[in-house]
């Protein structure tokens, strides 16, 4: 009898030992050995193992608030519909205030556009998070017939989207929350797409645009200027994506996704999570570094790609460099996939 799992396992470790080789080669420095320069990059790769992408829990984490309802207890999702590409930035030094990123599609293309208070960064994008899983579960409970059909405007707590959102509980913090909320609603998601007409007998032009959410409105007190709550509205198309299909388009994400610390390793996630699910998916680097946004070189997207692969330390994923034709491939595997294989 055939057995087709073990096969796969050594054609995984094969294809492992195959792109390891072209890597050493690839990078050995003029005069150096092929045993020289793997002993280096053997290194080189121990001393980017030793730094970490994740952070650190806040002492938040452990202490449960008795006084403020468990919302942040919901299970975290994304919309699948927007987790293609990236619709934020994803660095915080860069405002990229007045910017514009375009990604061509087969059918169109998405243009985001950011407003004076600068782009909606991804870490920005944890409130949109939060709205996204809170409507999600709400709705969950319309169909059981424990609960009302959720509506667009959410009331929160500061401690609410702290805990949610994994993050200290910290004066700093509620003042960010303030500046992200203006950014969300600055920064606009046009989509242009080309569908057939109810008839099917002409193509159409579609064209909508709206922010990251709608509006907001945050309570304050006036003798330490600390957030209380925070009303959010949530813009249409994500409000009927959620509320008018038999089945919401999301996927869960992991609770650790908070605690990644780079921008391109929360885009990695993102990517792994939408495209690998629970298997493997392949994209070269070129492919990556086109739907990021990201203004730097694709050389400098490279070597920040090449950090987060080295760490190895993403939830759920298992991330590793191939060789491909046409240029350096990232494979993304399922650990759980991976270890049932081995």
């Amino acid at each position: 009898m055939i057995n087709h799992t073990d096969d796969l396992v050594d054609r995984v470790q094969k294809m492992r030992e195959r792109s390891n080789q072209r890597r050493i080669e690839d990078e050995a420095r003029p005069g150096e050995s092929w045993a020289d320069a793997a002993a280096r990059l053997r290194k080189q790769q121990a001393a980017e193992k030793s730094r970490t992408n994740i952070r650190k829990p806040p002492a938040a984490d452990r202490q449960p608030d008795f006084f403020v309802p468990t919302l942040y207890d919901v299970g975290t999702r994304d919309s699948r519909s927007i987790m293609d590409v990236a619709v934020f930035r994803l660095s915080k030094r860069d405002k990229r205030a007045g910017e514009m990123i375009r990604y061509d599609l087969p059918d169109g293309y998405v243009e985001v556009t950011a407003g004076p208070y600068g782009m909606a960064s991804v870490w920005d994008y944890d409130l949109v998070l939060m709205m996204i899983s809170y409507m999600t579960e709400a709705m969950n409970r319309y169909r059981e017939g424990k609960g009302n059909k959720p509506g667009r405007v959410w009331r929160l707590h500061m401690n609410d989207i702290l805990k949610f959102c994994r993050r200290g509980n910290g004066g700093r913090q509620a003042e960010e929350v303030e500046a992200a909320l203006d950014r969300l609603k600055g920064t606009t998601i046009k989509n242009v797409r080309e569908r057939k007409s109810p008839n099917g007998q002409r193509m159409m032009r579609e064209v909508e645009a709206e922010g990251l959410i709608s509006s907001y409105k945050v309570l304050s007190r006036t003798d330490n200027g600390r957030i209380a709550s925070v009303e959010i509205e949530a813009p249409k198309w994500l409000h009927q994506e959620i509320t008018e299909g038999k089945n919401p388009d999301v996927l869960a994400v992991h609770p650790d996704y908070f605690l990644i610390d780079p921008g391109i390793g929360r885009y990695i996630y993102r990517q792994a999570r939408r495209a690998a699910g629970k298997g493997q998916a392949v994209w070269a680097f070129q492919t990556l570094y086109q739907r990021s946004g990201s203004p730097s070189s694709l050389k400098k997207f490279t070597q920040n790609l090449r950090k987060i692969i080295a760490a190895n330390d993403l939830p759920e994923y298992h991330l590793e460099e191939q060789q491909g034709q046409g240029g350096p491939l990232l494979v993304m595997t399922n650990r759980a996939w991976l270890d049932a294989l081995e």
